[in-house]
């Protein structure tokens, strides 16, 4: 450490040029005979000396003056040891400084006590920035789906900016943040919490045969289903009804009176059946993903790029298994708008859109549902490893 290095020297009483103020560097030129620099580290941590070196003749290097004045205990530091030692030790020194600075700059830390609200507001953070940035995918897919507006993503995307412009691509965002703010936090929370309880101590055999991260991603995905379902649902008659309902509360009330409370959760079980493999693969896939990059690259912290990598790789193995699912609960979520085909269960609804439209059919929309799902999943969990690491118990010693 550069700190073993230095000893307690007067300070120079001539005066200095302080051309960096920030550092406190200065220098002094004795005519001929000494040539002395001085660097002050303006910093409360470290004492209010100095550092100063000087050389009995100009050109020889660093090291200790013939003329050095008597040492006081206020002086400061006088760098000793060989030339090279001592440019090392002062390099060292102004390094550790400076890192200590950045530190303090950027580290933003928020205090959140309770761990389970933690990982709630994550979850909920994490979720809305992710729903946002792929709103308008999110509207084309839904298109796709259910064959209105064109039949590909270009055409669909045509017709929405013909007719409604920019805004046509955000409809029903914030249904979509209402809904998956609190789904993701909920989702989140349950995974955190049956991983935990699932996942055996050190010592302890295996609770489960399978991994238990298989089982607490179904586990979420099903709570947080049942929590948020009928948001689902108001979002996608919004998106897909437009000039039927007005807002979220005029869509909800409507629906209320003219179809009865249960046509809330019209889809539910396709729905449940989707996200069941849907969140265990894409959690199972996320956790044995970040343990393999820790394995490969021997690092105990995963960066932000490459955790949105980690998770849009889940993201994509997840939805592309679960596609036909998703087709089926959409169009069972329609219902017999505009003379659709109304759908008595899942099954039904496979069966039917195979029968009309083939093995197509069912992975129609798959190709910007990916492009929709695979970066909402890695900026998802990257957000969520962000907060977590913003929302702390307490602050660092």
């Amino acid at each position: 450490m550069a700190d073993k290095r230095l000893q307690a020297v007067e300070k120079n009483s001539g005066g200095f040029l302080q051309p960096f103020p920030e550092l406190g560097f200065s220098w002094n030129i004795q005519p001929f005979h000494d040539l002395s620099f001085s660097w002050n580290i303006h910093d409360s941590s470290y004492p209010s000396g100095g550092l100063f070196a000087s050389v009995s003749q100009m050109g020889v290097g660093f090291g200790v003056s013939s003329k050095c004045p008597d040492v006081t205990p206020e002086a400061g530091f006088q760098v000793v040891g060989t030339p090279d030692e001592a440019t090392e030790d002062v390099t060292n020194y102004v390094e550790e400084v400076l890192a200590k600075k950045k530190k303090s700059i950027l580290k933003v830390r928020i205090k959140v006590r309770n761990p389970h609200l933690r990982r709630l507001l994550s979850g909920g953070i994490a979720g809305a920035v992710s729903r946002t940035c792929v709103a308008p995918m999110e509207t084309i897919r839904t298109h796709l789906m259910v064959g209105s507006n064109g039949n590909s993503t270009t055409e669909v995307f045509q017709n929405i900016m013909k007719t409604e412009g920019w805004k046509g691509l955000f409809r029903g965002n914030f249904v979509n943040v209402i809904r998956v703010a609190p789904s993701k936090a909920i989702e989140l929370f349950a995974f955190d919490t049956a991983k935990k309880f699932l996942t055996p101590k050190e010592g302890e055999q295996p609770k489960l045969l399978i991994p238990p991260s298989l089982v607490a991603g179904a586990f979420a995905g099903v709570s947080s289903t049942l929590c948020t379902y009928p948001l689902e649902l108001l979002k996608t008659r919004l998106t897909i009804q437009r000039g039927v309902y007005d807002n979220l509360v005029h869509a909800f009330v409507k629906i209320i009176q003219e179809e009865g409370p249960a046509e809330l959760f019209r889809g539910l079980t396709p729905s449940l059946i989707g996200v069941v493999p849907y969140a265990a693969a894409n959690y199972y896939a996320y956790d044995s993903l970040k343990k393999l990059y820790k394995k490969a690259f021997r690092k105990d912290e995963i960066g932000n790029v490459a955790t949105l990598l980690i998770g849009s790789a889940a993201g994509a193995i997840s939805s592309s298994a679960t596609f036909p699912l998703e087709v089926a609960r959409k169009h069972m979520q329609v219902g017999a708008v505009g003379g659709r085909q109304v759908y008595k269960n899942m099954l039904h609804a496979l069966l039917s859109i195979l029968e009309q439209e083939g093995i197509g059919g069912l992975y129609k929309g798959l190709g910007p549902s990916c492009t929709k799902l695979v970066p909402a999943a890695g900026i998802s969990f990257m957000c969520y490893e962000a907060c977590k690491k913003i929302l702390i118990d307490q602050e660092d010693a």
